[in-house]
C-alpha cells in the first residue's frame, strides 16, 4: 500500500517559466553516478547515546575500629563472603583494656536480659509489695477512725475506765489519809517514809485511770488530727505506687526496660567487635591490605569489599534528551574490551536535578546489566545506548537523504527520468533513519541519498518540478 500525501511545492518554477536554468553547487544530474536509495517500511529504534563506567551496586572500604596487632586474615581476593563473615582479627594481648573488659561487660549484660526476658520474680514481688502497701493502709485508716472522737472505746470499756479511775481515786485519798496520820518525818524513814511511796504510787496508778478515761472520752487535737490524715493520704499513695508497678510486670518486662537491656548488650558487643572485621554485607572481596602481624590503628583499610550481583552504569545524558527518558527503559551496552557481544541494560535512576559543567548541564541516569557474565567488571566503560522508542511497520528515509529547503525538510524522489522535491514530516529518528509522517512518499520510491545543496534546473514548460 503506498502512503502519499500530496504536498509537492514546485521549486524554481519562476525560472524555469522565464526559461532560465540554474546550475547546482557542485550538483550533477541523477544518473548512473547518483548514489539513490529506496524508501522502506520497517522498525525504527531511537536511541540516547552516552558513556559511562561500570560500577557494583556498593562497595565498601572495610577498616579496622580500634588498634592492635593483626592475627589472622581469613579471606583473600576474589572470595565470596556472607555479611557478618569475620575478615581478620588482632591479637588478644595486643587489644586496649575497654575492648578486653567489655567481654565482662557482656556476659553481665546477656544475663540481665536473659533474666528479664525469662524471670518472673519483678511479678511477684510486686505483687508482695501490693499485698504490704494494702495493710498498712488498712492499718492507718483503723487507726483515724479509732482516734475520733466517740469512737476510741466502747460502752464497756468507757465503764470500766471509769470504775478504774474511781477505785484509784479511793486509793489514792486513802494513801493520803495513811501519810498524813503517821507520825514522824521522811528524814528519818519508818513507816512515815513507806505512807509517803503508798501515797505517790497511788497517786501515778490514779492519774493514769484519769489519762485513759480523759483520752476514751475526748478527741485528737489539730497536730493529732494532721498527722492522722496524712498517715492515710501517704499510705494510699504507696498502694497506687505498687498496684501501678504490679501492672507495668505482672504481663511481663516492660517494652522501654528491655529495650534498655537490650541497649547495653549491643553497646558491649560493638566494643567486643572491634577486635575483629566483619563483612557489612554479601560480597566479593576485591582487594586485601592487611598481613599478619601488621599494626592497625583505628580507620586502618583492611579490605575492599564490592557487592557483584548487581552492576550499574551511571552516564550523563543531556538536558536535550533528558525528557524522552523513563523508568524501565531498554538499554543496549557495548564494551571495547569485550568484543563482538551486547548486553542488555534497563534504566533504573533518572536525577531530577541536573548538574553543569563548563556551561553543560547533563543529568546523571542510572542503569543496570541484566546480563553480565564474568567478563564485566567494576571499571570497564561502558557504550550505552538508551533505547527511547521503539516503531514497527513505519516509513523510513535516512538522514543522509534529508535537506532543509526555506525552513522545511525535504527529499529528493527520482520520478520520470528527474528529480522531484518533495517536502516531508519527520517523526521519530534514530541515527541512521527517520519516520516519514507526512510527504508524498511511498515504499519503493527511489530518493538521492546525500543530495548536493541543489541541482541543475531542466529547461521545460512553467510549472516543471524537475531537476536534471
Amino acid at each position: 500500500m503506498k502512503r502519499r500525501i500530496r504536498t509537492t511545492v514546485l521549486i524554481l518554477t519562476a525560472l524555469v517559466a522565464a526559461g532560465c536554468s540554474r546550475p547546482g553547487i557542485g550538483a550533477a544530474l541523477p544518473g548512473e553516478d547518483a548514489e539513490t536509495v529506496a524508501v522502506e517500511i520497517g522498525p525504527l529504534t531511537a536511541i540516547v547515546g552516552a558513556t559511562g563506567t561500570v560500577r557494583p551496586q556498593r562497595l565498601a572500604r572495610v577498616s579496622f575500629e580500634t588498634s592492635g596487632i593483626v592475627d589472622e586474615v581469613l579471606v583473600e581476593v576474589g572470595d565470596v563472603v556472607q555479611a557478618g563473615d569475620v575478615l581478620a582479627d588482632l591479637r588478644d594481648d595486643s587489644l586496649p583494656a575497654q575492648v578486653i573488659l567489655a567481654r565482662a561487660d557482656l556476659v553481665a549484660a546477656e544475663q540481665a536480659l536473659d533474666d528479664l526476658l525469662h524471670s518472673n520474680r519483678a511479678a511477684a514481688e510486686a505483687q508482695l509489695a501490693v499485698a504490704a502497701a494494702r495493710e498498712a493502709l488498712d492499718k492507718a485508716q483503723r487507726t483515724y477512725t479509732v482516734r475520733q472522737e466517740g469512737n476510741r472505746a466502747t460502752s464497756d470499756t468507757l465503764k470500766a475506765a471509769k470504775a478504774r479511775l474511781a477505785l484509784e481515786r479511793e486509793r489514792m485519798e486513802h494513801a493520803k489519809d495513811v501519810y498524813d496520820g503517821t507520825p514522824g518525818s521522811l528524814s528519818e524513814g519508818g513507816a512515815k517514809a513507806q505512807a509517803y511511796l503508798a501515797y505517790i504510787q497511788a497517786r501515778q496508778a490514779y492519774n493514769s485511770a484519769l489519762a485513759a478515761y480523759n483520752w476514751y472520752t475526748g478527741h485528737p487535737s489539730d497536730i493529732e488530727q494532721a498527722q492522722l490524715e496524712a498517715d492515710v493520704a501517704l499510705a494510699q499513695a504507696r498502694l497506687d505506687d505498687a498496684l501501678r508497678e504490679y501492672e507495668r510486670v505482672k504481663n511481663g518486662p516492660p517494652a522501654d526496660e528491655v529495650a534498655a537491656a537490650e541497649a547495653r548488650v549491643a553497646a558491649a558487643r560493638a566494643t567486643v567487635e572491634q577486635a575483629r572485621v566483619t563483612a557489612p554485607f554479601d560480597g566479593t572481596i576485591t582487594a586485601v591490605e592487611v598481613q599478619p602481624g601488621d599494626q592497625v590503628g583505628p580507620g586502618t583499610v583492611a579490605f575492599q569489599l564490592a557487592d557483584l550481583s548487581r552492576l550499574l552504569v551511571d552516564v550523563a545524558v543531556s538536558e536535550v534528551d533528558i525528557n524522552r527518558l523513563r523508568l524501565g527503559q531498554e538499554a543496549e551496552l557495548t564494551f571495547d574490551a569485550i568484543l563482538d557481544r551486547t548486553y542488555r541494560g534497563e534504566v533504573t535512576e533518572v536525577d531530577l536535578v541536573g548538574s553543569e559543567a563548563q556551561g553543560v548541564v547533563s543529568f546523571r541516569v542510572t542503569v543496570v546489566l541484566i546480563d553480565p557474565d564474568e567478563q564485566v567488571r567494576p571499571g570497564l566503560t561502558a557504550a550505552v545506548n538508551l533505547v527511547v522508542d521503539r516503531l514497527e511497520d513505519v516509513l523510513l528515509v535516512p538522514n543522509r537523504a534529508v535537506r532543509v529547503v526555506d525552513g522545511r525538510r525535504v527529499v529528493y524522489v527520482v520520478r520520470d527520468g528527474g528529480v522531484e522535491v518533495v517536502p516531508i514530516v519527520l517523526g521519530t529518528s534514530s541515527e541512521s533513519h527517520s519516520q516519514v509522517l507526512e510527504g508524498d512518499l511511498a515504499a519503493g520510491d527511489r530518493i538521492v541519498l546525500n543530495p548536493p545543496t541543489a541541482f541543475e534546473a531542466q529547461d521545460g514548460p512553467p510549472g516543471a518540478s524537475f531537476f536534471r
